[in-house]
């Protein structure tokens, strides 16, 4: 099968291209590389470092399957330009999605997140809850489902909305929960933790690459998905880390009033089975850092990144 990724060299392209080639198909890479690229050369792979928002330049030609990873990453990232946010994570969305159509492409897979339900008091937060996103990444996520739920009579429309995603990737990030207070234990000595009792649903990064190829697997499987098995509270994370890294835990008062769960019954009934935990996240993070593999960079902090290089003009 031929598939186009967009969000190629992100935290969960750099790890779902390998396992996607491995199964035997041809890739094609797509992504504007503000982060780099860590994608190793392979013979059925092509990487094309573009703008998504030009979908006149996207080879759609022989493409069976889109599987949409591109967007603007998290709240602070997204509100750094609500407008660009705009146009890459929802309006490049919908352009994608209305030429796949018009092509024929019958497979489209898209990343949507957790967080378009806003923050929930329900224990059970299932997919048929009211939407209340709170943020411009949160809106887009939300509009972009919408729209593509509108072609589900021309193509199979699979959505996934991930929890917050752990675990080493070759384009890291260190600036989600679990991989962010681990790397202060390892690079510190000390987790800052802000509030903690806000409860965040986790989801290890080999798993929710393998969802994506578990749809692409069965594209009898539409519609909406959550993909997050484990809800822990910020300060239960610090704890767990404490337990393998000789660390001071210091809690702070917060103003990030989100807190939210996930319910994964509807994808778990479907027959797919995580394999991976956030104690296995952990740990396979403090063996990355202990080999060198795994260093505390500044590119591997999205809102950092962006300020420091695309942004830097605003502080001028």
């Amino acid at each position: 099968m031929k598939i186009l990724v967009t969000g190629a060299c992100g935290y969960k392209g750099s790890v779902l291209i390998p396992k996607l080639l491995a199964a035997g198909h041809n890739v094609v890479g797509l992504d504007i590389q503000w982060f780099g690229n860590y994608l190793a050369a392979h013979p059925n792979l092509i990487v094309l470092k573009q703008d998504v928002r030009n979908i006149d330049q996207i080879p759609l030609e022989g493409v069976n399957a889109i599987i949409h990873l591109s967007s603007v990453a998290n709240d602070p990232c997204g509100d750094l330009d609500p407008k660009l946010t705009w146009e890459i994570s929802a309006l490049a969305t919908m352009q994608l999605a209305d030429k796949a159509a018009r092509l024929g492409i019958s497979r489209f897979i898209y990343a949507s997140s957790g967080s378009v339900y806003g923050v929930k008091e329900e224990d059970q937060v299932t997919e048929d809850l009211e939407l209340t996103p709170i943020s411009e990444y949160n809106k887009t996520k939300m509009v972009s489902e919408r729209v593509l739920l509108s072609y589900q009579d021309r193509m199979a429309v699979q959505i996934v909305r991930p929890a917050t995603v752990c675990g080493y990737s070759p384009r890291m990030r260190l600036d989600v929960a679990v991989n962010m207070l681990t790397m202060q234990a390892l690079s510190n000595g000390v987790i800052t933790v802000f509030g903690g009792n806000q409860i965040r649903p986790n989801i290890h990064i080999d798993d929710i690459t393998d969802v994506y190829l578990f749809l692409l697997d069965h594209p009898q499987l539409q519609g909406i998905y959550n993909a997050g098995f484990e809800n822990i509270s910020i300060l239960e994370i610090a704890e767990r880390i404490a337990a393998r890294i000789p660390t001071d835990i210091r809690v702070t008062e917060s103003n990030d009033p989100r807190s939210y769960r996930i319910n994964s019954d509807k994808l778990l009934s479907t027959g797919f089975s995580p394999k991976k935990t956030v104690d296995i996240a952990i740990a396979e993070m403090i063996a990355q850092y202990r080999s060198g593999l795994l260093k505390d960079e500044a590119h591997f902090y999205n809102l950092q990144w962006m300020q420091k290089t695309l942004f830097a003009h605003a502080a001028l």
